[in-house]
């Protein structure tokens, strides 16, 4: 069997028309990646056992294998299954990568040379070749070919235990933070590869790990005091670490408002008739006092905001030009006018799943823009075209 790679059905448009992709990730992380690379233009191929993606099997769905999250995450791929526990199978990925300038995967190290697709291997045969894999955690580390989640990555990179310093127990953010941000890495270290070759026609392999990253990530906020040597403080940000953050209760519901400049609090303090606390407070005089007393500054607001319903503090907000807007739930988000009115939600008409929503792409370009992304590929859609 000789693999091709055929023109995909559409021609894709967007900045990356024209790049191919060889997808062998599964899940969120390495997917939410690929999809955004599809999204760009980018001609992806997604490589399958013959079982499926595990994504494929997290419900509600019209048929078994199409849920939502695998919808999402696989939105604008071809798809193609095969086998890599045969000599075959094996064979014809690495055949196809050598007709990709891209290959990913968040196969674990271990296994992935065990299959022969590790960079060493398969940029011998195809020196172009990007050849880019997302880890758990950096292979000259002590965890390195660890398993991990993004729960597993929420706990290790201190998001967890942010939960734990404002309500006294760690618990997990309720979405694939760790998967998104980290995928976001992934394309931005993929796309940065692609422009190093450009010149050069140089291929390269590129190691993405989930732990570092997303301890970055959060260190960025909250490394504080022991940013300098000697530590000049403890960690942590303490406006994002008060208990009295917000959103705040308001007369009616909740908002949230971001009162946050010297110009805000003149404003806000005038505004509600307590002008002489900038000056008689110092808790409240600078934007360092501010943050210092990040609690007290809070429960103020929370205290004010209670007299008043939602609608009318969003009416002075405005009219000051403080940041603020009211707490949507997954349902009115869905009906929100802004995404209404800039047409963020559509629908698509998936070959085997009938209608479903869509979400368009948010970044728009003068010069190649993005068209919307074709429906995620039933399992092994496109087998047959690529190995016949």
């Amino acid at each position: 069997m000789t693999p091709r790679w055929p023109d995909p059905p559409h021609r894709p448009t967007g900045p990356l028309a024209g790049v191919r992709v060889l997808d062998l990730t599964s899940v969120v992380m390495g997917p939410s990646a690929t999809r955004l690379l599809a999204e760009l233009g980018a001609d992806v191929v997604k490589l399958e056992p013959p079982e499926g993606d595990s994504l494929r099997r997290v419900g509600p769905w019209r048929n078994p294998g199409m849920g939502p999250l695998f919808l999402q995450a696989n939105a604008g791929k071809r798809g193609v299954v095969l086998d890599l526990k045969t000599e075959e199978g094996r064979a014809t990925a690495l055949a196809l990568a050598g007709l990709a300038d891209v290959f990913v995967s968040n196969i674990r190290p271990a296994a992935l040379s065990r299959l022969g697709l590790d960079a060493a291997t398969m940029r011998a045969a195809h020196p172009r070749l990007i050849h880019c894999l997302a880890v758990g955690y950096g292979s000259d580390g002590p965890n390195a070919g660890q398993p991990v989640y993004d729960d597993l990555m929420q706990a290790a990179s201190g998001i967890a235990g942010l939960f734990a310093a404002i309500d006294g127990a760690p618990r997990y953010a309720p979405v694939n933070l760790c998967d998104r941000v980290v995928g976001l890495h992934l394309a931005a270290a993929i796309l940065a590869a692609l422009v190093h070759r450009g010149p050069t026609g140089d291929g390269q392999a590129i190691e993405v790990p989930m732990f570092e990253t997303m301890a970055g990530f959060v260190l960025a906020d909250h490394l504080g005091g022991a940013a300098f040597v000697p530590p000049l403080g403890p960690m942590g940000y303490n406006r994002l670490l008060s208990r009295a953050r917000g959103p705040y209760p308001t007369a009616d519901g909740y908002l949230a408002v971001v009162v946050y400049t010297d110009r805000h609090w003149r404003d806000f303090l005038g505004a509600i008739d307590r002008p002489e606390l900038l000056a008689e407070d110092p808790r409240f005089a600078s934007q360092a006092s501010r943050t210092l007393h990040a609690e007290t500054v809070g429960r103020f607001l929370a205290e004010t905001l209670a007299a008043r319903p939602s609608a009318d503090w969003l009416v002075l907000f405005r009219r000051l030009d403080i940041p603020a807007c009211p707490v949507n739930s997954l349902e009115t988000l869905r009906e929100d006018p802004h995404l209404a009115a800039v047409g963020f939600f559509g629908a698509a008409t998936h070959p085997t799943e009938g209608t479903l929503t869509t979400t368009r792409f948010p970044v728009r370009f003068s010069a190649t823009p993005v068209g919307p992304a074709a429906p995620a590929p039933p399992l092994g859609a496109d087998t047959g075209s690529f190995l016949s």
